[in-house]
C-alpha cells in the first residue's frame, strides 16, 4: 500500500517533474512473472528513478545499515525502506553472499521482479565495473529472464557523497531479456556462471556507454582509500 502511494502519489510525480526520465526500451520488462532486472549503480538516485518508470512493483536487496541508523532519521530510513518493501541484507561475514541469493530466490519464487546492482556497489568514478556472479546463480537457479538496465545521467546529478541531487533529465534504458535456458542446473559451475555474468555485463555496457573496468569496483575503492575488501563475487550490498 505505502510502496504504491510512493510511487503514484507522492515521490513518482515529483521525480517524473523533476528530473523528466527519457525512457527506453519499457517493454522489455515483462508485464507478469518473476523476472531480474540488472542494472548499472552511479547514483544513490537510482534507487528511486528506477522504480518510478516501471508499471510493476521491484524489489530490491538493500544494504542492512538503512535499517539501523541511529537516531530519527535512522529510524524514519529503515521505516521508509520497509514500507516500501525492500530487504535487508548483511553484507558482513562470509555467508552475506548466500543470505543475497537466498533473499532474491524468494523474491522470484513469489513471481515478483527483483532488482539488482550486479557491481555490488555504486561506482565511485562513473565506470561500469566487473559484476558479481551473484546475479547470475539467482537467474539460473530460479529459471528467469534477466532484463538489463542502464541509469544514464545518474552519475552527474548525485555522484557518491552528494547529499541533494542536481536537476538534470535522466535517462533509464532497458534492453531485450536475457534467457539463459540452455544453462539449465549449471547455477553450481563456476566458469558457467561466470561467463553468464559477464554476457549480463556486457549487455549493461552496451546500454550504457561507460567505461568499462575488469575488476571488481570494491576492490579498486579499497586499494584507492588503503582499505580492505571482500574477494568472494557474491553481492554484498550496496556501499
Amino acid at each position: 500500500m505505502f510502496y504504491q502511494l510512493m510511487k503514484h502519489v507522492l515521490l513518482g510525480p515529483l521525480l517524473r517533474l523533476l528530473f523528466r526520465p527519457r525512457i527506453e526500451g519499457l517493454e522489455h520488462i515483462p508485464e507478469e512473472g518473476a523476472a531480474i532486472v540488472a542494472g548499472n549503480h552511479l547514483s544513490f538516485s537510482d534507487h528511486f528513478l528506477m522504480p518510478v518508470v516501471l508499471d510493476r512493483r521491484i524489489t530490491f536487496l538493500a544494504k542492512q545499515e538503512y535499517f539501523t541508523g541511529p537516531g530519527l532519521k535512522g529510524r524514519l530510513t529503515a521505516a521508509f525502506f520497509r514500507a516500501a518493501g525492500q530487504i535487508p541484507v548483511d553484507r558482513s561475514g562470509k555467508e552475506a553472499g548466500k543470505a543475497a541469493i537466498r533473499e532474491g530466490l524468494g523474491v522470484l519464487s513469489r513471481g515478483e521482479l527483483l532488482g539488482i546492482y550486479p557491481e555490488g556497489t555504486r561506482s565511485h568514478d562513473g565506470r561500469l565495473y566487473k559484476g558479481k556472479v551473484g546475479v547470475a546463480v539467482m537467474a539460473l537457479t530460479a529459471g528467469v529472464p534477466v532484463v538489463p538496465c542502464a541509469m544514464v545521467g545518474t552519475f552527474e546529478i548525485q555522484p557518491p557523497g552528494k547529499v541533494v541531487p542536481r536537476i538534470r533529465r535522466v535517462t533509464i534504458r532497458f534492453g531485450a531479456p536475457l534467457d539463459f535456458s540452455r544453462f539449465a542446473g549449471s547455477a553450481g559451475e563456476k566458469a558457467v556462471v561466470r561467463a553468464v555474468t559477464d554476457e549480463i555485463m556486457y549487455e549493461i555496457l552496451r546500454l550504457s556507454g561507460q567505461e568499462y573496468v575488469d575488476a571488481y569496483a570494491a576492490v579498486v575503492k579499497a586499494a584507492e582509500s588503503g582499505g580492505d575488501a571482500p574477494s568472494d563475487e557474491f553481492p554484498r550490498g550496496e556501499r
